[in-house]
């Protein structure tokens, strides 16, 4: 029987990071529902829509994907306000003031008493400002890059002015490397032009450029540069100094954790999904990083403390990137020089295969086997003179006649 089409279904990125959320892969997903694995791939990315049973077995498999993945948070959640609570009463213990607003779980279920605002998140005009609320993700600077009134080239400038200057300071936590900051972001936003289409339409543009810019900055292949295989001069205080060491101590994924969560301000399943990790796997990796950041720089335990840290630190720092205009034309001077040079190569494939056409020969000719020694065959004699005793029988059978009838003998006439 076919069931009603109007089954409700999460959007397709929710569909993705529920998946992601409990370290299921497509193939999986594809078994359970009774599909293939390419038929679930178009399912999350959007360009299909599950129609009958299969909607329905696909919604209930999502809904209860949601509700484990709820229930996970719920835990870790209360995994980090334990965590809190014992440090708090550590503190209070020392005789220390007890700290409010530390950002310990994906949503804080207890109030708390306001405070001062505690300063933005590594100075990123991306990320909300930490209070002492519970922490949450605010909403953004209105940023409408499919708005009439604006070309694509304008909603593009509009999008690199908005996050580019933050997005430095923020990997260059992440890498310690100042030109290899610029130079990341710079790529990233190249990589946003040559998919603006793409860009434009997503739900979290910032994010896009983020994740595009870390993917860049944490490639292996920048330790084969010879620019980048000497350290460049650290930061000229002590204390940042010693903060920077930690971090770039920490593991890649541990560190873009522990950035994404306490510096940038997002919430855990968006940090899950950014890292693309499940959510349990996430909340693991930002406690080891607290806790390695923490014995090295006990001052440092309070979350609180560690994101103004890591603010002050990026702030320090004399980070620029270059203009719009700027990375636009470099994008489309990449994107010109590798289509020209595939072009070029096509044409070159091309001539070449038709070189090879033309001088190849037109039927099979096979190849003279070379030559080899035989052995076992006795050797060839020359013909030589007679010795004596073939001698005397040569004379011997002429002057003889044979046994039995005379032979003819021709005689001259």
């Amino acid at each position: 029987m076919t069931q009603s089409p109007s089954t409700p279904l999460p959007p397709p990125k929710e569909r993705r990071r529920l998946r992601r959320a409990q370290s299921l892969t497509q193939a999986q997903v594809a078994a359970r529902v009774g599909v293939t694995r390419e038929t679930v791939r178009s399912w999350e990315t959007g360009r299909t829509t599950p129609r009958g049973r299969k909607r329905e077995v696909y919604a209930r498999l999502l809904t209860g994907l949601a509700t484990e993945t709820n229930e996970m948070n719920e835990t870790t959640e209360r995994k980090l306000a334990n965590e809190r609570k014992v440090t708090n009463e550590r503190k209070v213990t020392a005789g220390q003031e007890d700290p409010v607003g530390a950002k310990v779980s994906v949503a804080a279920s207890t109030p708390v008493r306001p405070e001062e605002p505690v300063p933005p998140a590594i100075g990123l005009a991306d990320a909300p400002v930490r209070t002492a609320e519970p922490p949450r993700l605010t909403p953004e600077p209105a940023i409408d890059v499919l708005s009439d009134a604006l070309t694509p080239a304008q909603a593009f400038d509009a999008l690199y002015a908005f996050c580019a200057p933050a997005l430095v300071r923020q990997t260059y936590l992440l890498t310690g490397r100042r030109e290899l900051a610029r130079e990341s972001v710079e790529r990233a936003f190249q990589l946003a032009w040559q998919n603006w289409p793409e860009v434009a339409l997503d739900r979290d543009p910032a994010g896009w450029v983020r994740a595009t810019a870390y993917e860049c900055a944490l490639s292996p292949w920048h330790r084969l540069r010879p620019r980048y295989r000497h350290p460049e001069p650290p930061p000229a205080d002590a204390t940042d100094r010693a903060l920077m060491d930690v971090l770039l101590k920490l593991p890649p994924p541990h560190r873009r954790t522990l950035l994404l969560y306490d510096g940038v301000g997002l919430d855990l399943p968006d940090t899950a999904a950014e890292t693309e990790a499940s959510t349990p796997a996430t909340a693991n990796r930002l406690l080891h990083a607290r806790a390695s950041i923490a014995e090295r720089l006990p001052e440092l335990s309070d979350p609180a403390e560690l994101h103004r840290r890591l603010a002050a630190l990026a702030s320090t720092e004399r980070l620029r990137a270059a203009g719009p205009p700027a990375v636009r034309n470099g994008s489309e001077r990449r994107a010109r020089f590798w289509t020209r040079a595939a072009i070029a190569f096509t044409v070159a494939l091309i001539g070449t295969t038709a070189l090879t056409l033309r001088s190849a020969p037109t039927q099979y000719e096979p190849p003279v086997a070379p030559g080899s020694d035989v052995r076992g065959v006795p050797k060839r004699v020359a013909p030589g003179p007679l010795s004596e005793a073939e001698s005397e029988l040569r004379e011997k059978l002429r002057k003889e006649t044979a046994k039995g009838p005379e032979r003819l003998v021709p005689a001259l006439p």
